[in-house]
């Protein structure tokens, strides 16, 4: 399971980043708790807790799939698109101006692998 180790790191490092955004920007904008109808702040927030909300299963299905025998390109491959997935939608999520694009981009290279998984998970299943 080292290659899921990786992206779990490159991926926990960008939660890192996000988290000390988010709080960079609370420290300047003196706001605790919530967003004090701050749109930026908003932003910063949901960039930093959608990743929160659909990278730890991701995870857990890349390493269930990767302990299922699956192959090394196959296992980059969809932790590439988490990685960058991830990295588009903050991208898009934390703009003001926001680009879309980056949001539908991200969005898409997030939940493909989820059910990429999903569906090799329960074809597994069914062949056992």
């Amino acid at each position: 399971m080292p290659i899921v180790s990786l992206y779990a790191a490159l991926l926990a490092l960008l939660f890192v980043a996000l988290s000390v955004r988010t709080l960079r920007m609370r420290r300047r904008l003196r706001i605790a708790i919530g967003d004090a109808g701050n749109e930026a702040m908003l932003r910063a927030m949901r960039a930093h807790s959608n990743f929160a909300e659909y990278v730890p299963i991701s995870l857990i299905l890349m390493a269930l799939v990767a302990q299922a025998g699956a192959s090394p390109l196959f296992l980059h491959g969809l932790g590439i698109c988490m990685l960058a997935g991830r990295v588009s939608h903050a991208l898009g999520v934390s703009r003001l101006k926001e680009k879309y694009a980056f949001r539908v981009i991200g969005m898409t290279l997030t939940l493909g692998p989820l059910i990429v998984c999903s569906i090799r998970l329960v074809s597994f299943y069914l062949r056992s």
